[in-house]
């Protein structure tokens, strides 16, 4: 049965489609034989309703322990700004208890149930983020710039001990778009606009995720890694959140295909789909690209989710029903509320035909193959990471470094930095002291605002770095936001940037900081006429004009969105008691700097090429 979309891809002649271009991944995940029989019994013993519900992943706030016993259901999620029983503040062994009560009810085999242990999903974007005491690692915009393939595998390795340590099993991450319009709200989510770089930290960071050997993937310390969002989801038009890629394939396959075929390599297991469309083909339908390319071409016998309601926007579709996904490739919907009228449905289009029998094997035989590979089958508790893991020392100090290394020196006028630790020093800017600014969005909640200070517990913030390492120094620092004092100091530094967005509410108009003398600029301009050196420290998730700004700065620092341990600042910034730089500033940057407004688009493969600073970018002491 043809569904309305996958009807007009068939018959669309625009389309020149060469399935054989695409490469063959070989997965260093190789096949299990034992696995494989595993699968067989295990799918000759469940009911239909059991295979449906291996389909379905719902949201913790919608779906209970008791849910998931009698629906069968294989999967839950914790959407952004979703915690156990929805308190933000939730303790570590609060998230434990309920993920141990998930399993159980999953695996309860009374009145004759397989039982099939349930996964649990979160979106663990740059540490375990929704979680209160956790390392908050730079976002991937500043990974990007710091360009460290070791780190960014110890970066993965840190974040699955702590997930783990909670009882979940499973990351939405990395996300391998390759960014083009920097008005994306994603774009921080992005570890560069060159797929090289993509590819490379993308496999990394499944590497350590999952494990690189066959001796440590899948131990209770690792956990699965999905590889998102597929496909093209960097180049919509305009930047637009959940828009349209108008590329050909070959522009699709080299540009936007790079970091899967690095990181199915790399042996990630699942693939989630992406909101966007190709040349207005919504991915979630789009047969072709999930099974023709991905699954039958590409090799990949993992399982590919759906994206939050995703399947909604395919043409005849509704939040709860959707069989022209399944049948498309889509094997685990995200359905987070509707899920009980989803599966409703799905069973009678099963049962109908409507839903192709075999689509619904070959879906919950991936599902399986995952879940067993993972371990999940094996005792819960076995092995599980201690709590002391989430914001351990070591997690942070690595966190700190990554931050260190992330940081961009794009202007140092008369070698103002390093600065002096015994120096009298202003510290002004709304983002100074402000935790939200410095981790952004997907920080506690899903846009990371309406936080408090105790969410960020462990944390410092780029202030108390400072402080930090001027009083140890013998200096002084004063703190005055809107530097309003007459007092005479040595340095300025003014630390000012985006307010804390995710996904389409991020999306802009243009690149342009602040339009109309920004207070920033006016501090700035201030320390200028006062004939203070100043430092501005700019905190953003993409490259911004900020013209304006760098002229009247003596230096300016890029510092992108460098999450829980703002003390790295202070560490590249000061000098050690003999005025030596204690660390460089290793960060270059991996995306084009916009020199104007009309450059919204910008990247080094452009016919016309004239950024204010190029990839590769980045002073030095």
């Amino acid at each position: 049965m043809l569904f309305a979309q996958e009807a007009s891809f068939a018959q669309d002649k625009t389309l020149i489609l060469h399935p054989e271009h695409w490469p063959r991944v070989e997965s260093s995940v190789v096949t299990n034989p034992e696995i494989e029989t595993r699968i067989a019994q295990l799918l000759g013993a469940m009911t239909l309703e059991e295979k449906l519900g291996q389909l379905v992943q719902a949201e913790i706030k919608h779906a209970s322990p008791a849910d998931v016993r009698r629906f069968h259901l294989g999967s839950v999620l914790n959407g952004g700004g979703s915690w156990p029983s929805g308190n933000s503040k939730s303790t570590h062994q609060d998230w434990l208890e309920l993920a141990r009560a998930y399993y159980l009810a999953s695996t309860d085999k009374s009145g004759g149930r397989t039982g099939v242990p349930l996964i649990w999903g979160t979106d663990a974007v740059h540490g375990h983020n929704n979680v209160v005491g956790a390392t908050l690692f730079p976002h991937n915009i500043g990974l990007g710039a710091a360009n460290n393939e070791a780190l960014v595998e110890q970066i993965g390795r840190a974040t699955a001990l702590e997930v783990a340590a909670t009882g979940i099993d499973w990351t939405f991450a990395p996300t391998l778009a390759v960014a083009r319009d920097d008005r994306w709200g994603r774009t921080y989510e992005s570890y560069s606009e060159d797929p090289e770089i993509v590819a490379k930290l993308g496999a990394a960071l499944v590497r350590g995720l999952q494990g690189a050997l066959d001796a440590e993937r899948f131990g209770s310390d690792r956990i699965v890694a999905t590889a998102k969002h597929f496909i093209g989801d960097g180049g919509t038009l305009n930047g637009r959140d959940q828009g349209d890629v108008f590329t050909d394939e070959r522009t699709l396959r080299e540009r936007h295909g790079a970091g899967y075929f690095s990181t199915l390599a790399a042996g990630a297991q699942v693939v989630m789909a992406s909101y966007s469309t190709w040349r207005s083909y919504k991915m979630h339908g789009n047969k072709y690209l999930l099974t023709t390319i991905l699954k039958n071409r590409m090799g990949f016998d993992g399982f590919v989710v759906g994206d939050w309601n995703g399947h909604e926007q395919v043409p005849g579709c509704e939040a709860d029903s959707c069989a022209a996904a399944i049948n498309a490739g889509v094997d685990m919907i995200m359905v987070p509320e509707d899920w009980r009228a989803f599966l409703r449905n799905s069973l009678r289009q099963a049962r109908s035909g409507e839903i192709d029998e075999s689509r619904i094997n070959d879906a919950v035989t991936r599902i399986l193959r995952v879940k067993l590979r993972a371990g999940l089958f094996d005792e819960w508790d076995a092995g599980r990471p201690d709590m002391k893991w989430i914001g351990h020392p070591e997690h942070r100090a690595l966190a700190r470094q990554a931050a260190r290394e992330s940081l961009m020196l794009l202007k140092n006028e008369d070698e103002t930095l390093p600065l002096r630790r015994d120096a009298r020093v202003l510290v002004a800017g709304h983002a100074a002291d402000d935790f939200e600014v410095q981790t952004g969005g997907w920080t506690v909640t899903w846009q990371g605002r309406d936080n408090k200070r105790e969410h960020y517990q462990g944390a410092t913030s780029i202030l108390q770095g400072i402080r930090q390492a001027v009083e140890k120094g013998g200096g002084s620092v004063t703190f005055d936001p809107k530097a309003r004092t007459d007092a005479e100091f040595d340095v300025a530094i003014i630390v000012f940037g985006e307010l804390p967005y995710a996904e389409g509410e991020g999306d802009r108009a243009h690149l342009v900081y602040q339009e109309h003398n920004s207070e920033p600029l006016k501090i700035l301009q201030q320390m200028d006429e006062r004939e203070i050196p100043s430092v501005a420290v700019f905190l953003s998730g993409r490259p911004m004009v900020v013209n304006e700004e760098i002229a009247a700065a003596s230096a300016f620092v890029a510092a992108w969105l460098p999450g829980s341990e703002g003390a790295a600042i202070a560490d590249v910034m000061f000098a050690d008691e003999q005025g030596r730089p204690r660390f460089g500033f290793r960060g270059r940057l991996s995306f084009s700097w916009p020199g104007n407004k009309a450059q919204v688009r910008l990247n080094r493969d452009d016919d016309i090429y004239v950024p204010l600073f190029p990839v590769g970018y980045g002073l030095d002491y």
